[in-house]
């Protein structure tokens, strides 16, 4: 059954709420997890490989997804695609935590590829439907995303409280956005929209040296982000912080993040290019990280913000690039496959050289000038990123 045909302002509510309700839906799945996993790990016998694979089982999956997203796009259309990843979204959250341990990880997995086919499919909504607006809408959504990603860590341990010590339906209750999320997605299926092409693409953006600089910029912005996720608390706790102050430390810079990733492309927008915004939100990311690791711990508060400035920049800036370096809504979601596709898979090797390097040099030193030289090779990917240009268009400079 198919909704009736919605007027074109009608439609484009109905867009920006759809697009917001998805971008909610982006990080739940993967934060709600750690507040109960020792939970999770006590009732179902996990050992602690066991929970590092099922914690890392979304992200993974999100990579490999994310490819695949615009080819399914190319056949469905973008709107079909998006209800049906939201749909078995909210399938998989339901199914996740009663069925046992197969179904905890194949839930995990699959709300991990659900989410990464959403997440390519958002920035070529946005470049098609709202084509003067992508930097503000960009930054609006990168901003719900990290909301949904706070509420859901925050909100899960009260929850398994309320549900009488139980975290089955505290983790089931995530599907509630995404199934909200279905239904406006759902309503609109009637509208007019572009339409959609079947014919594959006769340039590959792999042989594009511009896409790879954006795909590079994604990649190396989103290890140094998944190593401050994963390592921050044990970093400060390894200098003397306490548990629960470095927990809150890590709360405060995730929290922050709302400002630029809402400011940071919304003042691209009104500059030349990308390039000095980049450089400066890579900057602040790498002053925290700086802070963090070796100012005295006086200064621990203001790191902590500094780094959640430039990390809502990063991110938002990579969202934004994603758009703005294609033609078309087609050519940004097949660009958003590749970065965030190529661009999970690399950002992994982050988390897991920064523990490498602490066990091999046994302090955070070593991993300090790690990060650092991360940074400094995103600034140099994002200042070719940066520049106005489009990929697979013949009038770009060549190198």
């Amino acid at each position: 059954m198919t909704p009736p045909a919605a007027s074109p302002v009608r439609h484009m509510l109905l867009t920006l709420l759809g697009l917001m309700l998805v971008a909610l839906n982006l990080r739940p799945a993967l934060t709600s997890v750690s507040p109960v996993l020792r939970r999770i790990g006590e009732d179902l016998a996990l050992t602690t490989t066991g929970q590092g694979v099922l914690t890392t089982l979304p992200v993974l999956f999100l990579g490999l997804a994310a490819p695949l997203a615009p080819l399914v796009a190319r056949r469905l259309g973008m709107e079909r695609t998006v209800l049906l990843a939201v749909a078995l979204l909210a399938l998989s959250l339901l199914a996740r935590p009663y069925l046992g341990v197969t179904g905890l990880f194949v839930g995990s997995a699959t709300a991990g590829a659900c989410i990464g086919v959403m997440g390519v499919l958002l920035p070529g909504i946005v470049k098609r439907d709202f084509p003067n607006s992508v930097s503000l809408l960009t930054g609006l959504y990168t901003a719900v995303l990290c909301f949904g990603a706070s509420i859901a860590a925050g909100a899960t341990e009260p929850l398994r409280l309320l549900f009488s010590n139980d975290w089955r339906p505290a983790l089931g209750f995530w599907l509630v956005p995404a199934a909200i999320a279905a239904l406006v997605w759902w309503s609109q299926q009637g509208a007019k929209h572009f339409p959609k092409s079947v014919s594959a693409p006769k340039k590959s953006l792999y042989r594009d040296s511009l896409a790879w600089q954006v795909t590079i910029y994604m990649g190396l912005q989103s290890a140094l982000a998944y190593t401050v996720f994963g390592w921050l608390p044990t970093i400060l706790q390894d200098r003397g912080v306490d548990a629960v102050t470095a927990g809150l430390a890590l709360s405060v810079s995730i929290m922050v993040q709302v400002i630029t990733a809402i400011a940071a492309p919304w003042i691209a927008s009104h500059m030349r290019d990308q390039r000095f915004m980049i450089v400066l939100v890579v900057s602040l990311t790498l002053l925290g990280l700086a802070g963090c690791i070796y100012a005295p711990l006086s200064l621990l508060w203001l790191s902590a913000v500094v780094l959640g400035l430039g990390q809502g920049g990063t991110f938002s800036m990579a969202l934004t690039l994603l758009a703005v370096r294609a033609r078309d809504a087609d050519t940004a979601a097949r660009l958003s496959g590749m970065a965030q596709g190529v661009g999970y898979t690399l950002a992994a090797f982050g988390p897991l050289l920064t523990g490498v390097l602490h066990d091999i040099f046994h302090g955070w030193q070593v991993t300090g000038i790690f990060l650092g030289l991360i940074g400094m090779v995103a600034i140099i990917a994002g200042l070719g990123a940066g520049r106005k240009l489009y990929v697979l268009d013949d009038r770009n400079p060549t190198a």
